[in-house]
C-alpha cells in the first residue's frame, strides 16, 4: 500500500479520530490523554499551531490515516532541550518500516529545533515498539510502575526510553559515519 508522509492538518481532524478509534486502547496509554476524545486532538491541534508540537501523518491514497508520529516540546521549560516522541501506527502497518519512517521525520525535526534528548514512553510489554526505538539508538531510563490505568481499572507499568542525541551525533562524527 503506497502512502505519503505530510505534516499534521486540521483537515486530517476526521481521519485522525477514526484511525485513534479503531487503536486498542492499550496503544494508547502512553499518550497521557485519551487520543479518542475530539476535544484531545483539538488541543494537539492547538499546540501544533502554537508550535510546541510537530506532528506528522502517514496517510494512504485513499486518505486513511496509517500511523502518526509527533515531537513535543516545551520551549520555555527547564528541559526545553529534550523532546518526547510520540509514536502510532495501525496494527496492519506494523513490521512494515512505516513506524521507522514517522521516527526519521521526528529526528529531522529535533535536530531542526537543536534538541540535545529524545525521550519515548510504552508499556513494556510493547516489543514491536521497544524493539524499534532500540533499534534506533534509544535505551532504556525508567520504569514507572503501575503508572497507567486503563479504563478497564486495570494499572500497567510505562517504560521511558532516552535518545542523548549529541552523543550519537558524536560518535557518528568520530567514526565518519554520517
Amino acid at each position: 500500500m503506497n502512502h505519503t508522509i505530510r505534516r499534521f492538518e486540521p483537515a486530517d481532524r476526521d481521519a485522525m479520530a477514526t484511525f485513534a478509534g479503531a487503536l486498542p486502547e492499550h496503544d494508547l496509554l502512553f499518550l497521557g490523554r485519551d487520543l479518542r476524545h475530539p476535544r484531545v486532538i483539538e488541543a494537539w491541534l492547538g499546540a501544533i499551531g502554537e508550535g510546541w508540537i510537530d506532528s506528522f501523518v502517514a496517510v494512504a491514497e485513499d486518505g486513511t490515516l496509517l500511523g502518526t508520529a509527533a515531537l513535543v516540546r516545551d520551549p520555555l521549560g527547564w528541559s526545553a532541550h529534550v523532546g518526547e516522541v510520540r509514536l502510532l501506527v495501525g496494527a496492519e502497518r506494523r513490521g512494515y518500516g512505516l513506524g521507522r519512517d514517522l521516527v526519521e521525520c521526528v529526528f529531522s525535526a529535533a535536530s531542526a529545533h537543536g534538541l540535545a534528548k529524545l525521550t519515548a514512553q510504552m508499556t513494556p510489554d510493547q516489543a514491536g515498539s521497544l524493539s524499534l526505538f532500540e533499534s534506533l539508538g534509544f535505551r532504556p531510563e525508567a520504569l514507572l510502575k503501575n503508572h497507567v490505568r486503563g479504563h478497564d481499572g486495570l494499572t500497567h507499568d510505562l517504560t521511558i526510553l532516552a535518545y542523548d542525541a549529541q552523543r550519537v551525533a558524536a560518535r557518528q562524527q568520530a567514526f565518519g559515519t554520517k
